[in-house]
């Protein structure tokens, strides 16, 4: 057996495993799925020095391959960023259970009684980078919803992830479910994600998260439908009636909170009447905090020391202290920059006049769209669902963060009492 089909075999009984596992959880009750997840937060908290000691391997070798700051942020496993995970899980836990929930039901003049039911979606693959988070996130979203999950996490992360996944798995195993609800390819080969991505038979629905490339090559070679977005294009426009020490604070926060997340800021766009008072400020404030500025010829003009930005600056996700900013003349000029060079990810106005916002909010066709509020918000923690998968930007099933109630479907129950079609 060459080796191309000993890796075929190896994914096909993933696959197997896993759509066995599938069949179990969908009629799981939430006790054991809620018992698996306090569990395994338990045993990451138990377990955090043996779990950092593994991550420091990994960091070691992506200081080695030369990985950006950026890359190693999104690698790095502090004490703080190990309780974030717990608590990810005990709040998963803490979600009402999706699956039974009656979405709709109606009776039909001939009696037939219909509800719309919330079933799991089966098995979710899930392809990703760098970050060890994920593993945890994307185990106890799936579990959650009771559905199994096959986990490729990128060579970049594959100690920190191996040791996470073992702690899901304690969960598993301490809740009585089937430990291959949660699996993780064993392999660090790349040649395992073209033979993930031909599992139609066995997985139901992709969800890639990493960079452009990756992306790219699982949008190019998938046979399975995805949850993905390409990048993180994310906008912040300052409105002419923005309150000057909001928009100060918001716009520092979107960029530079943490840069390598797909929901920093990419562009900040700023109304033309704010030139000559607030937009240097703005400037200022991410220049002190480190961020490289590149600039519009009117920006430029405006703000000594701003880097002239180029066009492909307007189409650019920086995952880095990096942000490009454009003088517009009005909203419609800054809702026409957005519809061209937005990745229709996350996109923010700042201001007070309500009419506006509201027109902005309505008018911006993205999965996430806010008003007074920082783009770092674009996660699915912070806005209830305990985690996300992932964010999608697509417009079939899910958008926006990915969290347990997109991870499930539906299917119609009919009750009748004999009816028979004429």
């Amino acid at each position: 057996m060459t080796d191309a089909d000993q890796l075929t075999a190896l994914m096909t009984d993933l696959g197997r495993r896993a759509r066995a596992a599938a069949a179990q959880m969908a009629t799981q009750p939430r006790a054991a799925k809620d018992a698996a997840l306090t569990a395994a937060a338990a045993a990451l908290r138990r377990d955090l020095e043996p779990i950092l000691a593994e991550n420091a391997k990994d960091m070691a070798a992506g200081r080695e391959k030369g990985l950006t700051p950026a890359l190693l942020d999104r690698l790095a496993l502090t004490p703080a960023r190990v309780e974030a995970m717990a608590r990810g899980l005990e709040d998963i836990a803490a979600l009402p259970d999706p699956v039974g929930e009656v979405m709709a039901a109606w009776t039909r003049p001939n009696g037939l009684r219909l509800e719309r039911v919330r079933t799991p979606l089966g098995v979710v693959g899930v392809i990703y980078e760098s970050r060890p988070n994920v593993t945890a996130d994307a185990g106890a979203l799936c579990l959650k919803a009771g559905n199994a999950v096959i986990l490729r996490g990128g060579s970049e992360s594959l100690h920190s992830a191996r040791a996470i996944h073992a702690r899901l798995v304690e969960g598993l195993d301490q809740a009585g479910l089937p430990a291959d609800a949660i699996q993780m390819v064993p392999t660090s080969d790349r040649a395992a994600v073209g033979v993930m991505l031909t599992l139609s038979d066995s997985i139901d629905v992709i969800v890639p998260r990493g960079g452009r490339g990756l992306v790219e090559r699982v949008t190019r070679e998938s046979r399975i439908p995805l949850f993905k977005h390409l990048d993180g294009i994310c906008h912040t426009y300052v409105h002419a009636d923005a309150d000057p020490d909001t928009a100060r604070a918001v716009c520092l926060n979107a960029k530079m909170r943490r840069t390598g997340i797909c929901g920093s800021t990419e562009t900040i766009l700023v109304d033309t009447a704010l030139t000559g008072t607030l937009l240097p400020l703005i400037i200022a404030d991410l220049q002190q905090a480190g961020c490289e500025v590149r600039g519009c010829e009117r920006t430029q003009a405006a703000v000594p020391g701003v880097v002239p930005a180029t066009d492909a600056d307007w189409d650019t996700e920086y995952l880095d202290a990096i942000v490009s900013v454009r003088i517009v003349d009005g909203l419609d000029e800054a809702l026409a920059h957005i519809a061209r060079h937005s990745s229709s990810h996350t996109e923010s106005i700042l201001t007070e006049n309500a009419e506006v916002a509201e027109a902005f909010l309505t008018r911006v066709d993205s999965a996430i769209v806010m008003h007074n509020v920082s783009t770092q918000f674009a996660d699915g923690g912070e806005f209830g669902m305990g985690a996300e998968i992932g964010i999608s930007t697509g417009r079939l099933h899910a958008r926006g963060p990915v969290g347990v109630e997109q991870l499930t479907i539906f299917k119609y129950k009919v009750r009748g009492t004999g009816q028979c079609r004429p």
